[in-house]
């Protein structure tokens, strides 16, 4: 079984605040943890998923992962170089000034938002980008007034985005931390082949009227539809990568291009083919 890992952070003695580079492209690092985290990656294109939100980035993403939040490491499987900066920060890293001082109001209510997980947009990524590429030639004390100013622009940024709508699924990843890290990783496996949902509902000991009740509590979706997304997701990835539409149909596991292209225009509103000259332009 494939259990959520419960990543330990330790902090530098004297330090709120952690900033590393990592590099972890060819392991499934399926996790949560206590700390608040930032990260920004710059690559063609890879997976974003946090809580039950699955979903692409191309070019870079920006994402803010509040505490306990379980995610995907955003270089999984990526082919090409890459730049990826991870700060994480201690909850309370700015002690009773984050509640107590107006100054910080906006960023308080940001780190609330956190807890859905936020993504932001492409005006905001370039500002951060800048302020982030720069913290190592900083000392510690000015990486934390360059982290707070950070944290204040994404507070005032208006491009935001919530990835998901509530905490129902937070809650349940924490409390049954074993079936959801198991279920995932066997998605992730078998996507391109054909997902069984006896085989999850087994790898679980759950009965598969049971499982599909508890599956369907834990991500509002049916099994069918969530693999049909995750696929989807996948499809995007290596359109963007520059595979072609009918090597893109296949790779992901459809076995019929209609049923592909259908799916994919109710999904994303667009073709396929639409997707893969607009992603061109980007």
């Amino acid at each position: 079984m494939q259990d959520i890992y419960f990543e330990k952070i330790k902090f530098e003695e004297g330090k709120s605040f952690r900033l590393i580079y990592p590099e972890m492209r060819n392991k499934f690092f399926w996790h949560c943890h206590p700390e608040i985290e930032l990260v920004y990656i710059e690559a063609d294109s890879g997976i974003r998923h946090i809580g039950t939100h699955v979903s692409t980035y191309t070019h870079s993403d920006l994402v803010l992962i509040g505490n306990n939040l379980a995610h995907l490491n955003f270089d999984y499987r990526l082919q090409q170089d890459y730049t990826q900066i991870v700060i994480q920060l201690r909850t309370d890293f700015l002690g009773t000034a984050l509640k107590n001082a107006p100054e910080f109001a906006k960023i308080s209510a940001l780190l609330h938002q956190a807890d859905y997980g936020v993504a932001f947009q492409e005006n905001t990524k370039i500002k951060i980008a800048e302020l982030l590429k720069n913290l190592k030639n900083l000392d510690t004390f000015d990486q934390l007034l360059q982290i707070i100013k950070v944290f204040s622009l994404l507070a005032e940024s208006v491009d935001g985005q919530i990835l998901n709508k509530d905490l129902k699924s937070k809650a349940f990843l924490l409390k049954d931390k074993l079936r959801m890290g198991d279920i995932y990783e066997y998605i992730d496996k078998a996507y391109d082949q054909r997902p069984d949902v006896n085989v999850v509902a087994a790898k679980v000991n759950m009965t598969t009227p049971a499982f599909c009740r508890y599956f369907k509590r834990q991500t509002e979706m049916t099994f069918t539809d969530f693999v049909n997304q995750y696929r989807i997701e996948r499809a995007k990835n290596l359109l963007m990568q520059g595979y072609n539409v009918l090597e893109t149909c296949y790779a992901v596991g459809f076995e019929s291009l209609s049923h592909f292209n259908k799916l994919f225009k109710t999904t994303e509103g667009r073709t396929p083919s639409a997707f893969k000259r607009s992603s061109r332009r980007i």
